[in-house]
C-alpha cells in the first residue's frame, strides 16, 4: 500500500494540470495548490500516508457527512421531511430547484440541504453549543481531540456568503428553518470550516467502513442500516453534480469538499483521505479524483466490482 501510495505521489501529485483553488472564499482562495496528500487507513488499523498528509485543510462540504450523521442520531427517519435523497444534477449552490420544489433542498450534501441539517440540529440552541457538540462528534470518530474550526475561514466565509445567505432565507420563506437564519449560516459557516489533515480526515470516515462501528477503536456510531444509507448518499450525491462521474471513474461512496479534500470509503476494506487544493469545473478536488481513480485500479476496491 505504501509503495502504490508513493507512486500515486509522484505521478499525480506531480501534474501540472491541477485545476483552480476556490476562488470565492478568500481564505480558500491564496492556498498553495502545489500541494497534495493521501492517507489510507485500513479497517485492520494499518495507516499509510503520502505528500502532505500532515499539512490541515479546510474540509468544507466533507463536513456534511458528519452533521448529516449528527442529525439521523438526533432525529432519526423524520430528517427526511426536511430534505430529500436525490441527486441534484444542480451546481451545489443553486437555487433555481429550491423554487420548483418550495424550498425542500433534493438533498443534504448541496448546500441548501446542509443549511437545512444545520437548522435541524441546531433545536433551538445557540450556534456555539451546536458547533461544540458538532467538534465533539467530529473529535470522536477521529479519535482526535486536535480537530478543531479554522475561524479565519469561517468569517472570510461569512464575508462572503451572499449566495448561501440566499438560500437560507428562500428556505425561511417557504417556512422550511425553525431558527433564525443568522444562527443557522453561523452553525453551517463554521461547521464547513473544520481544519483537518489526511490522516485525521481518514480515520473519521473508519465508521462507514464496518457498518457503523469503528473497526479500530470498537466505539458504535451508528447502526449498520445507517451506515450503509449514508455510503449511498455518498455516492449518488457527494460530488454535486459531478456525482455520476465519480461513480463511474472511481466507484465509492465520497464526499468532496471545495477545500480541495475528498473522504471515500471503500466499505470493509478503507476510509481515504485525499487532498489537492485545485478544483474541476463542478468543484470537486481534480487530482483527489485522479489519485481515488489510481489507487482503485491498484486495489480493485471498486463496489462494483
Amino acid at each position: 500500500m505504501q509503495d502504490i501510495l508513493d507512486e500515486i505521489v509522484a505521478t499525480i501529485g506531480a501534474s501540472d494540470s491541477r485545476g483552480q483553488p476556490a476562488n470565492y472564499i478568500p481564505q480558500l482562495a491564496c492556498i498553495d495548490p502545489n500541494q497534495f496528500a493521501i492517507t489510507v487507513a485500513m479497517a485492520d488499523g494499518r495507516v499509510y500516508s503520502a505528500g502532505h498528509s500532515n499539512q490541515l485543510f479546510s474540509i468544507q462540504s466533507i463536513s456534511k457527512v458528519f452533521t448529516l450523521t449528527i442529525a439521523l442520531g438526533k432525529l432519526g427517519d423524520s430528517v427526511w421531511s426536511k430534505v430529500g435523497r436525490e441527486p441534484s444534477g444542480d451546481p451545489f449552490n443553486s437555487i433555481v430547484q429550491l423554487e420548483h420544489e418550495h424550498g425542500k433542498p433534493r438533498n443534504p450534501f448541496i448546500n441548501a440541504g446542509a443549511i437545512a441539517i444545520a437548522d435541524a440540529i441546531l433545536m433551538g440552541h445557540q450556534p456555539k453549543e451546536t458547533l461544540a457538540e458538532i467538534l465533539q462528534f467530529v473529535r470522536f470518530i477521529a479519535d482526535d481531540d486536535s480537530v478543531s474550526i479554522d475561524d479565519k475561514v469561517a468569517q472570510s466565509e461569512l464575508a462572503t456568503g451572499d449566495r448561501n445567505a440566499s438560500l437560507a432565507h428562500f428556505m425561511a420563506s417557504f417556512g422550511r428553518l425553525d431558527n433564525p437564519v443568522d444562527c443557522v449560516l453561523g452553525t453551517y459557516f463554521h461547521h464547513c470550516s473544520i481544519a483537518m489533515t489526511t490522516e485525521q480526515l481518514a480515520k473519521a470516515g473508519l465508521f462507514l467502513v464496518d457498518d457503523g462501528r469503528n473497526p479500530v477503536t470498537g466505539a458504535r456510531v451508528v447502526s449498520p442500516q445507517r451506515a450503509r444509507r449514508i455510503n449511498s448518499l455518498m455516492l449518488m450525491c457527494g460530488h454535486y453534480d459531478g456525482s455520476g462521474e465519480f461513480a463511474f471513474r472511481v466507484g465509492l461512496p465520497g464526499k468532496s469538499g471545495v477545500g480541495g479534500g475528498i473522504l471515500a470509503i471503500a466499505p470493509g476494506k478503507a476510509s481515504i483521505g485525499v487532498w489537492s487544493p485545485g478544483l474541476d469545473d463542478v468543484g470537486n478536488s481534480k487530482l483527489g479524483t485522479e489519485a481515488l481513480e489510481k489507487l482503485v485500479e491498484h486495489t480493485g476496491w471498486s463496489i462494483f466490482g
